[in-house]
């Protein structure tokens, strides 16, 4: 007889998680020898190419190589929390913050708040809707879950291309955007809901690569359709008289 049970070994196996992982990716972390920035770039620049989804073949090869889709190289969220960091402080310039504080306090927030907090709430939301009502069983397959980190690497995917409109874009717009007039608040409304289907959009390739969940469609449309509701919203509320500007809001949120 054998000393175990094959039911142990489906419990072992069928649920994979970061636990065992995640200690390893926080070491490499601290070892940027150990990190390959070159090709985090290429991922990067393939993100705002037209066929963002060959992003995520990297993470198919990894599964079949490592048995997990996150990425076990923190060279990407490095890149990307020193790019946040270095628009933070460019704004921090441009709105002339009065002391050496508060331009570290706006870069500390941007980071840790912004980004670090707000993608782990988002990441932990998409990994448990997925896991809960997305995944699809097969009698002749292991059993899959989503990793948080993998959730994690979706959300950062999708932030670097709404990054670059309301980071990067919108700080050579602000000129124009933080104007009242009718022009600039539709064109601010426009750039935020624009960058926010892109997101939701690198979101959605992001779980459709996952050959274990279905219905990933609703990561896309529901959202898309939301947005494109609250924009018209916004235009009509323009046209009434009520000049809502997301730029200015979000400005007048971090900057007073």
């Amino acid at each position: 007889m054998l000393p175990f049970d094959l039911r142990d070994i489906k419990n072992t196996n069928d649920h994979p998680r970061m636990d065992g992982k995640f200690p390893d990716y926080l070491r490499r972390l601290c070892d940027f020898r150990q990190m390959d920035f070159e090709a985090s770039f290429d991922q990067l620049l393939t993100l705002l190419s037209l066929e963002p989804q060959r992003v995520y073949t990297s993470f198919y090869y990894r599964k079949q190589t490592k048995n997990q889709w996150a990425r076990d190289d923190p060279a990407f969220i490095v890149i990307q929390a020193s790019f946040v960091a270095i628009a933070a402080f460019a704004y921090a310039i441009a709105f002339r913050h009065p002391s050496f504080w508060g331009y570290l306090w706006t870069i500390i927030y941007s980071v840790i708040v912004d980004w670090l907090f707000v993608g782990m709430a988002i990441a932990s939301t998409s990994a448990h809707i997925a896991n809960k009502y997305m995944r699809q069983y097969h009698s002749h397959s292991v059993e899959q879950e989503v990793e948080w980190l993998y959730a994690f690497d979706v959300h950062t995917n999708a932030f670097f291309c709404s990054f670059m409109i309301t980071y990067v874009l919108q700080y050579f717009l602000l000129p124009i955007l933080l104007s009242r007039a009718i022009i600039p608040c539709i064109l601010s409304n426009t750039l935020y809901a624009g960058a926010s289907i892109w997101y939701f959009y690198i979101s959605h390739l992001g779980y459709r690569a996952l050959p274990f969940l279905g219905n990933t469609q609703v990561f896309f449309w529901y959202p898309i359709v939301t947005i494109g509701c609250l924009w018209i919203f916004s235009i009509m509320l323009i046209i009434l008289g009520l000049r809502v500007n997301f730029t200015r809001i979000v400005m007048a949120f971090h900057f007073g």
